[in-house]
């Protein structure tokens, strides 16, 4: 039986900690034992989540991951001890919108690119560094079921997602050698603030892809990825994808003339 790691080595570096998947991993791995750097967007709720968890296990940086003057300037102002970090969960991301890809708008296409793309890429490349020179750590990415199963309406954020499932798999190949391994987290349905993102507030709307069905929930996959984390170092998860039992990969779409 393997021996997991001692989870109160844990330093991790969370972006869009202020809800949903992030929110429930800073809560995971501080009571396991570890220490957080969480980030986000919204303050009020990272302050929030720092008196919950407590100031010796959590320390916030308000910041946008589009900023890549903030997200350097965080970096490096990072105090210790939580400048060890060994683990960086990559998490901020949205989808905005549903619509067709000839009625969508590029101003919310922009966003998931700049925040899903660029953000994600920020995040990894300044804090692979560190992690190296400290002897190893772990890259987790959030992916989604959407980077590999395309939908209608979701033609940009799945092209997002996408793109983090084969950034985490060449990085994987960059990093040989360097004890740093990288995981993929790719969830399906999921009862967060996700849709209410998407559809800007609208709760009608954000409700209906939940109705009558039992969905996962950001403790369930804050698990999955605690547990990739856990394992010892000379195993390396590529990927978890997650699915609700009650979702399944749907009948490809055939137009069909009347």
């Amino acid at each position: 039986m393997y021996q997991l790691l001692d989870p109160s080595r844990f330093v991790v570096f969370i972006t869009g900690a202020t809800s949903g998947f992030g929110a429930a991993a800073a809560r995971r791995y501080v009571a396991a034992g570890g220490k957080v750097i969480a980030t986000g967007r919204r303050e009020d709720r990272l302050i929030a989540l720092r008196d919950e968890l407590g100031h010796d296990n959590c320390h916030i940086v308000p910041l946008d991951v589009r900023d890549r003057a903030a997200m350097e300037a965080a970096v490096a102002a990072i105090p210790a001890p939580f400048d060890a970090i060994n683990i960086v969960l990559a998490n901020a991301g949205l989808a905005l919108g549903l619509q067709s890809a000839a009625e969508a708008d590029l101003d919310d296409w922009q966003t998931m690119i700049d925040t899903n793309i660029s953000g994600l890429v920020y995040t990894v490349r300044l804090l692979l560094p560190g992690m190296i020179a400290r002897g190893g750590g772990h890259v987790v990415t959030l992916g989604s079921v959407a980077g590999e199963f395309a939908y209608p309406g979701g033609s940009v954020y799945a092209a997002t997602k996408a793109f983090v499932k084969h950034f985490a798999l060449a990085i994987r190949s960059d990093l040989q050698g360097k004890n740093v391994r990288v995981t993929d987290i790719q969830p399906g349905l999921t009862e967060t603030e996700f849709s209410l993102v998407r559809f800007k507030g609208d709760e009608g709307k954000a409700a209906q892809p939940y109705s009558d069905t039992k969905a996962m929930s950001a403790e369930d996959i804050a698990e999955s990825i605690f547990w990739a984390t856990s394992l010892p170092e000379h195993v390396n998860v590529n990927k978890i994808q997650l699915m609700a039992t009650t979702q399944a990969i749907g009948p490809f779409d055939i137009y069909r003339e009347k």
